[in-house]
């Protein structure tokens, strides 16, 4: 008699309402990039990102559902909740962010030509595609009480979000010269991205287990330093980047006033995620959920 393997599929990798999520999100990123690819004007540090933004959520979520589907995600050797949370959290920031660049960039008014309408449809279709990713992140997010997939809790979420944040002050900085206010910013930057992404890859990775002392309460104590140093740069870095300083006139795109600007913001983003995430980290630890 042959042997005859036969390979499982999970069906519900497709008809559950986080599996319709994906299918929505992988149809829209790609006719998203499809609609920019045609009309052959993508060019740039924005084009590249926009193209790259879509390409990625869509290549990687098919992967997801493919693993999911033919039920291989258990032979890899990572947390499959916390990557798939971490993931969809990661593209729905990527695809809000691509949603506001694109047509800021490439989409001029009056948009009376096929190129412009073709423009227009991918900045739709890319803000539908957010919303499914908004939506599967959503689904997937732990109830309260739930920690057994750190990075779909409230506080795993927001670690997502404060390591992009941090990706998006990189991309804005400039020279900062010898400034020790400046570079004492860019520092903080620094330390809090590279521990905040540590701390993804160790949950993902089922590493957290292995460390030598209390994890919750070593997050709590990170999320209070990491707020106190982000308090620090919101007051530092405008008081020192616009000091004597006048915003030029013109002032484009690449304008070192509007990057200045942009970090300023984007600090104070990021601050009241720490602020958020300590608040959350301090009652899931210390505060007992019935």
């Amino acid at each position: 008699r042959r042997a005859m393997a036969v390979m499982r599929v999970n069906q519900r990798a497709l008809t559950s309402w986080v599996g319709i999520a994906r299918i929505f999100a992988i149809v829209l990123s790609c006719i998203a990039f499809s609609l920019v690819a045609s009309t052959g004007i993508y060019g740039g540090a924005y084009g590249t990102w926009c193209m790259f933004t879509w390409c990625f959520c869509f290549a990687v979520t098919v992967l997801i559902v493919l693993l999911e589907l033919l039920e291989l995600y258990p032979k890899l050797p990572l947390s499959w909740d916390d990557f798939t949370s971490a993931f969809s959290m990661l593209a729905a920031l990527m695809i809000f962010t691509t949603s506001v660049v694109f047509p800021s960039t490439f989409i001029s008014s009056p948009c009376n030509s096929d190129t412009c309408a073709r423009q227009a449809a991918a900045t739709a279709i890319s803000c539908l595609c957010f919303l499914a990713y908004a939506l599967e992140v959503g689904l997937t997010r732990a109830k309260p009480g739930d920690i057994s997939s750190f990075l779909s809790t409230v506080p795993g979420l927001l670690k997502v979000f404060e390591a992009y944040v941090a990706c998006l002050i990189f991309s804005l900085l400039d020279d900062v010269g010898s400034e020790p206010a400046l570079q004492w910013c860019v520092a903080v930057y620094a330390i809090c991205f590279i521990i905040t992404l540590l701390i993804i890859i160790m949950t993902i990775g089922r590493c957290l287990a292995y460390m030598p002392c209390p994890l919750e309460k070593m997050l709590v104590g990170y999320n209070a330093l990491a707020l106190v140093m982000y308090l620090t740069v919101t007051v530092i870095w405008p008081l020192y980047s616009f000091r004597n300083t006048r915003r030029p006139n013109p002032c484009g795109a690449n304008c070192w006033w509007n990057k200045r600007l942009g970090v300023t913001f984007l600090t104070i983003f990021n601050l009241l995620a720490y602020l958020v995430d300590l608040v959350y980290s301090t009652k899931m630890v210390f505060v007992t959920v019935p």
